[in-house]
């Protein structure tokens, strides 16, 4: 910033007009003294920013006292006062000041409008942005529209290709041929002359066409345990078409005799029907009035639940059952040289193991026949 002081003051006496010293110039710059005419009107003394100063001296007047001061070039008149001066601003325009107490005009000071340059503005300091942002409520409305529309989209999209998916595998698993049943994928094993494969097999082709998820493989094994003569039965699924059946046949328990001939049973007295050239030989016989009657006889039921249990050896050898209560339960080995009382069912396990140890033992037996394990832990012999 420059500032011009301008200042006039009298000459004093005795002063010579020409060159004024350059001590007259600040101690901070170098001053400059432009002589001229002394008219008696003071000298002009210039400031600037770069702390040079100069004066520029008019008609200087030979009456009045001429005071230089070592801190500044001032010119007073010979009376005291000081002259006017005037202050140029930064941005050139002047303010005058009469006296210390002068009056200022208003009109004259810088202005800035501070709205319009805040609207001008984009960003802020730290590149935020501070310009106030016009909101089209309208457009906003559109906008939460459009997203809500698409969030509808997005999730009727999804259910419906969940239900897609859900479909395709219910139809593939369950309906398709690719898991269905084929018949010449089944397989039996573990029939007998009592118990024939075809039979076992027409339960398995009831499911034949079914999905193997649909084929409920404990079903088919409730059914094969059904058949009289089978005491177990598996049935398991081979994927994709096939199903595995295997059954375990046992002999008759016993040939129910009747004067109108014999009748194969199992131990849970269910009438087998024999195959084609099956032999009866090695099967304990049983004598009754009727078959039916026969079987609904407990003394009967508990025979067969003996005999069922007994090992094959023991079987071959039986030549006659007799039961005239359920208590009483006899059979006899090879002819009546071993007579066995049972007794009833119970304990069946125990008495087996007693027979077999008395009977296999001669120091036990000894000359001895019968054998009565009726009360397994106090065994009779006679």
């Amino acid at each position: 910033m420059s500032r011009r002081v301008t200042s006039s003051s009298h000459g004093r006496d005795g002063d010579t007009p020409g060159r004024i010293s350059d001590a007259a110039a600040h101690g901070q710059g170098r001053g400059r003294v432009v002589s001229g005419s002394t008219t008696g009107h003071g000298a002009a003394e210039h400031v600037t920013s770069e702390g040079h100063a100069s004066v520029q001296s008019g008609d200087f007047a030979q009456s009045g006292r001429s005071t230089h001061a070592g801190r500044g070039h001032r010119r007073e008149t010979a009376k005291g006062h000081a002259a006017p001066r005037s202050v140029v601003s930064e941005a050139g325009a002047s303010i005058g000041v009469g006296e210390p107490d002068g009056f200022v005009d208003a009109r004259a000071l810088p202005s800035e409008d501070l709205v319009a340059k805040t609207l001008e503005e984009t960003t802020g300091t730290l590149g935020i942005a501070s310009r106030p942002k016009v909101v089209d409520f309208s457009a906003r409305l559109r906008e939460r529209r459009r997203a809500s529309m698409r969030t509808i989209a997005v999730r009727v999209s999804a259910i419906v290709g969940s239900v897609v998916v859900v479909c395709g595998l219910v139809w593939l698993l369950l309906f398709s041929s690719v898991f269905r049943l084929d018949a010449a994928q089944i397989t039996v094993s573990g029939g007998n002359e009592w118990v024939s494969d075809q039979r076992v097999r027409d339960i398995a082709d009831r499911q034949i066409g079914k999905s193997l998820f649909l084929v409920s493989a404990n079903e088919v094994t409730s059914q094969l345990k059904d058949i009289p003569g089978v005491t177990d039965a598996t049935a398991g699924k081979r994927f994709p078409k096939g199903m595995a059946v295997a059954v375990k046949a046992q002999k008759p328990a016993a040939m129910l005799k009747t004067s109108t001939g014999m009748t194969a049973v199992d131990g849970q007295g269910r009438v087998l029907n024999s195959v084609n050239g099956a032999s009866a030989d090695g099967i304990p016989v049983i004598e009754v009035s009727d078959v039916d009657k026969g079987l609904s006889s407990r003394a009967v039921r508990e025979s067969l639940k003996i005999l069922s249990s007994l090992p094959e050896n023991m079987r071959k050898s039986i030549t006659k059952v007799s039961a005239q209560t359920q208590d009483s339960i006899t059979t006899e080995l090879n002819g009546g040289d071993r007579v066995i009382i049972w007794g009833d069912a119970s304990q069946l396990d125990l008495k087996k193991a007693v027979v077999d140890k008395i009977i296999n033992d001669p120091t036990k037996i000894g000359d001895k026949h019968q054998v009565d394990v009726s009360a397994p832990l106090r065994p009779i012999i006679k």
